[in-house]
């Protein structure tokens, strides 16, 4: 099979992406993307992302309360997540997470909706998107008191924290995704921080609309983008672009076990 790669965290329900999602979909496909998963960020619009992945064959979705909405929807519980969870084409818990650097809900809602989505992830064993902006204690302190209650799988998502939080998670059986940031020419720690993550626990990922990496940064971003972030962590890794498709593809595929492997069907 040529290259296959997977943008596992973006956001294709925006607004950004009216009109021209099959367009987008099959430039992605022409860079060797082959499998979405489209994140939620509020619960209550779930429908509109379960209709893009009725649309489209190749896209899946999460559901979840983006921390900066923890504020709007603070009384999602664990049962309707799990409930909600059950629906077709979910594979993933969150977005949920911590983020001090806008502080669009209060941290401790921020905290407590996290801890829901932990509980959630906990029963359903699917893994938890973690959102965590300049919130690292905070969510290093969170994961080991709620992994204490019992395991759960996560991602660390569009990884731009510091080495702390990545040694926690992954010593926690977590995964570190990194996005466009780590091809930004300011992000050394980042890139420092990627070549010691083990190869089995790294994913890629785009965070469209947001963090297009070069030459188009500054723009919107999509997922066909998502080989530039490879390309350059396979750079980061010192190895080739296919090594580095193939290790990611193999992690998400482990971690997101509702999605089956297209590579090795039949």
């Amino acid at each position: 099979m040529s290259l296959f790669l997977v943008d596992s965290h973006c956001h294709l329900d925006f607004p950004d992406f009216d009109g021209e999602r099959a367009d987008l979909i099959a430039r992605a496909r022409d860079n060797g993307v082959q499998r979405f998963v489209t994140i939620s960020t509020f619960v209550s619009k779930l429908d509109r992302l379960l209709a893009i992945t009725r649309e489209f064959d190749e896209v899946y979705a999460s559901v979840g309360t983006h921390p900066h909405n923890a504020a709007a929807e603070p009384d999602v519980s664990v049962a309707q997540l799990v409930e909600l969870s059950g629906r077709d084409k979910i594979v993933a818990i969150g977005e949920a997470g911590l983020d001090y650097h806008y502080d669009k809900s209060p941290r401790d809602v921020q905290a407590e909706v996290f801890r829901t989505h932990i509980a959630a992830a906990r029963e359903t064993q699917l893994p938890l998107v973690i959102h965590a902006r300049q919130a690292d204690e905070d969510v290093i302190r969170i994961l080991e008191e709620e992994s204490g209650k019992g395991a759960f799988p996560f991602i660390l998502h569009c990884f731009s924290s510091g080495r702390a939080l990545a040694e926690a998670g992954l010593a926690l059986g977590g995964y570190v995704s990194f996005s466009g940031i780590l091809t930004f020419k300011n992000s050394e720690d980042i890139r420092a921080i990627a070549a010691d993550v083990p190869m089995e626990r790294l994913l890629v990922e785009t965070d469209a609309p947001y963090l297009a990496p070069p030459p188009h940064r500054g723009k919107r971003n999509e997922p066909a983008h998502t080989r530039l972030t490879a390309e350059v962590l396979a750079g980061v890794k010192g190895v080739d672009l296919d090594t580095i498709a193939r290790q990611t593809s193999d992690n998400f595929f482990r971690l997101f076990e509702r999605i089956e492997d297209p590579r090795t069907a039949g």
